[in-house]
């Protein structure tokens, strides 16, 4: 045996010269797969100027360097790439999608609660926005409520203080208090928007901010974080 069976470490040979190369490479994958987390996942194209220990998670059709190698793990070791296959369970956190990551056996699934034999899953995630407060009677976030998702809430923190306004409201066209109302505009000032019963939305929904005592200058950022719930689909 040369490898060990679950997680591909090297093992070392009866009177073996250089053990330090195959411990020391050993050690790199053990540092890359225990708390394991990925720069990215579902990646095709190898990045040009990785850093040393940067783990991937590559994506079917991939090319350069990582053709071949459709969901595995890529580690940059030693100024090249290592190769690493996951197994069906496999858990770990994509650094650009700041979320739980499972495998399921062919591709990896961002914030997984649960998964069928073939891909579908019951997904939680939280949508994450910073919105420059335009000037006027409302400031719009653009699709900022996902479509085929059920909505549990909308968070939010005032990063930059509001110009214009002494307090707003989040909601959507026909309900403009429904995630909050009377919030702060203060740097700081937060709400959190909880729903009686979780929403459905079946296309992307715009969120709209309103100001109460006065209109909105055109200052300031606001910190919006949906919180929500997807189905995805099995794979044929």
């Amino acid at each position: 045996m040369t490898e060990t069976i679950r997680l591909g470490l090297p093992v070392l040979a009866p009177a073996q010269a250089q053990k330090h190369v195959t411990v020391n490479e050993g050690l790199a994958r053990l540092d890359a797969l225990v708390q394991l987390s990925m720069v990215g996942v579902d990646i095709v194209v190898p990045p040009v100027s990785p850093a040393e220990g940067d783990v991937y998670g590559v994506g079917e059709v991939a090319t350069g360097a990582w053709a071949g190698r459709d969901g595995q793990i890529a580690l940059f070791l030693n100024g090249g790439w290592a190769f690493i296959t996951p197994a069906s369970g496999w858990q770990g956190w994509s650094e650009d999608a700041g979320t739980r990551i499972v495998f399921d056996g062919r591709a990896w699934i961002e914030g997984a609660g649960a998964l069928s034999a073939h891909g579908a899953g019951f997904v939680h995630r939280v949508v994450e926005i910073d919105h420059a407060i335009s000037a006027g009677v409302t400031s719009t976030v653009t699709a900022a409520l996902p479509g085929g998702t059920t909505v549990y809430g909308v968070t939010a923190r005032v990063v930059s203080t509001l110009g214009g306004a002494s307090s707003l409201d989040i909601g959507v066209s026909g309900s403009p208090t429904r995630y909050g109302s009377g919030i702060g505009t203060a740097q700081g000032s937060w709400a959190r928007g909880l729903t009686g019963s979780p929403l459905a939305y079946y296309a992307d929904t715009d969120l709209v901010l309103t100001p109460t005592g006065g209109a909105f200058a055109g200052t300031g950022v606001i910190r919006l974080a949906i919180h929500l719930a997807e189905l995805s689909l099995p794979r044929a």
